[in-house]
């Protein structure tokens, strides 16, 4: 059987500065014809030649450029953090197929995050609240470590009314923006402060039982 060679390859650009794009990632960008990815992506490799196509709002459009390009040139299609995590890899692999597509992981926002305060995460509940608030998930209330892919006032909101139990004294809370990046901010805040505060577009969530950071 004959094996079709990937046309397209998706391509983990870590979750914001260049110093975490491995040199596969930096590899697969060389190679390609042509990049598909969000303006901030792209902006990480100015130097490239290829074909540029930014992805806005409209998700079904970018979609439909690779579609009328990936016969005949290489495809090198850019998501933040790893591609394994709420990114656009999910849709494109979905189009495309899994023998059409090559993935090249990266480092997550949400490693990132837990790297900051030392933990570990890989038993951690992970959600995104990024673009909506998502379905009410009581389990969560008891989960020893959440990490929430926020980037909205209102998600922050979200985790303030749904993340927490009636004691507040048993958990941290952590809201990272930016990570990697020279505006990088990392605050510790007490649960009810989370309604009130405001988030830019790149803010990860962390709540931690602090039995765990002793």
């Amino acid at each position: 059987m004959e094996v079709t060679k990937p046309r397209i390859t998706i391509v983990g650009c870590g979750p914001g500065s260049l110093d975490c794009v491995t040199r596969a990632a930096v590899m697969a960008v060389e190679q390609a014809d042509v990049l598909v990815g969000a303006e901030r992506l792209l902006d990480l490799f100015p130097t490239s030649r290829a074909e540029r196509i930014i992805v806005g709002g409209k998700i079904a459009d970018a979609l439909d450029a690779i579609q009328s390009r990936f016969q005949d040139q290489s495809i090198a299609v850019l998501v933040s953090g790893d591609p394994g995590l709420f990114s656009l890899s999910k849709l494109v692999i979905r189009r495309f197929g899994r023998d059409r597509c090559r993935v090249i992981p990266g480092i997550s926002s949400i490693q990132a995050a837990f790297a900051q305060i030392g933990l570990d995460w890989a038993d951690a509940a992970i959600i995104s609240a990024h673009k909506q608030d998502p379905e009410p998930a009581p389990w969560l209330r008891t989960a020893d470590k959440i990490a929430v892919l926020g980037g909205r006032e209102q998600s922050l909101k979200w985790i303030a009314d749904n993340l927490f139990t009636d004691s507040e004294g048993d958990r941290r809370v952590f809201v990272m923006e930016n990570l990697t990046l020279e505006n990088e901010t990392i605050r510790e805040v007490r649960p009810h402060e989370l309604a009130t505060l405001g988030a830019g577009p790149s803010t990860v969530v962390l709540i931690v039982r602090e039995s765990l950071l002793e």
